[in-house]
């Protein structure tokens, strides 16, 4: 018997980094995820993995033993996929030991993404969330456990709706909002033409040990007032330079308007890790042109990218 799950991707639209220290997100769950199929097998105490990109072609293939995912010791110098696919298997055996109880099954696992794997929308939150939901344990503990992170890109795994993403005293607070401003099609998506890691960018930020009270402040204020149901594009355009210009500041890096886009009649942000995925274009006119006239291919309105 088949048992499917699904996870949707994310975009994080405001407090990227300043989340992590409690600051109020706003995340948007994307069209785009990944699921995940488990099937029993006859081969004893073992699981076959296997995981599909966009065109169906597997990526990455391996065989384990139940035995390997319970002794496993995590490698903090390894980058390999397998050993960052057994630390997420090994922290879900610790929170749920009874999917390897049963010495006498095996399991054949397959994943497919339904986006291509350099976009950055979510290959391991939405891995994380579909073990949690084949584990039934906490996605947000798992991923805190495993991966590390915030949390609102599981909460975007989860939530078919614009959401509101905040820690408190390290708990996930997540709020369904509407986001449907009259200027929705003034709103695109571009792709930077490379991955960034999210994992690298966030230890660059915790190195530099910011007291950031009042950022967070301007930050949740200016997550409150994108959310405001009589927002214009005006006010709305206002309070992403706001956010850019803050952000900047913090990490005193320029942003991506000011690096590559100085003419761009519009407005750019950074979206999640600075410097690569996607990035928010804000623009009166469709700026395809504009963009692939810079070498820039993938441009997704916003209605192709996120959930209704």
């Amino acid at each position: 018997m088949k048992k499917p799950f699904y996870s949707n991707g994310k975009l994080l639209i405001t407090a990227e980094y300043l989340v992590l220290d409690g600051a109020k997100s706003l995340a948007l769950p994307t069209k785009f995820g990944q699921s995940l199929i488990v099937e029993t097998t006859p081969i004893a105490g073992m699981i076959s993995w296997k995981s599909l990109d966009l065109n169906g072609i597997c990526w990455f293939e391996t065989d384990i033993n139940f035995q390997s995912i319970i002794d496993f010791k995590y490698d903090l110098k390894s980058t390999s996929i397998e050993n960052t696919l057994l630390r997420i298997l090994n922290e879900g055996y610790k929170l749920n030991s009874e999917f390897l109880s049963d010495k006498k099954i095996g399991y054949q696992i397959t994943t497919k993404l339904n986006f291509p794997r350099d976009w950055g929308l979510g290959t391991s939150s939405t891995l994380i969330n579909n073990v949690a939901q084949w584990l039934g344990v906490n996605a947000f503990i798992l991923l805190n456990k495993s991966f590390g992170g915030s949390g609102y890109d599981i909460a975007c795994a989860q939530n078919n709706t614009a959401i509101t993403f905040q820690l408190k005293d390290s708990l996930p607070l997540v709020h369904k909002v509407t986001f449907n401003p009259g200027f929705l099609d003034k709103i695109y998506f571009l792709y930077l033409n490379k991955k960034q890691n999210s994992k690298t960018a966030i230890e660059n930020y915790r190195s530099k040990k910011l007291q950031l009270q009042e950022q967070i402040k301007e930050v949740d204020k200016i997550t409150k007032e994108i959310v405001n149901s009589k927002l214009t594009l005006k006010e709305f355009k206002s309070l992403i330079i706001k956010h850019e210009t803050l952000v900047s500041e913090i990490l005193e890096v320029p942003t991506i308007q000011e690096m590559y886009f100085k003419d761009f009649n519009g407005v750019i942000k950074s979206l999640g890790a600075w410097g690569g995925d996607f990035v928010m274009v804000i623009s009166e006119d469709n700026p395809k042109s504009y963009f692939k006239d810079k070498g820039f291919e993938t441009l997704l309105a916003y209605k192709e990218m996120i959930l209704d």
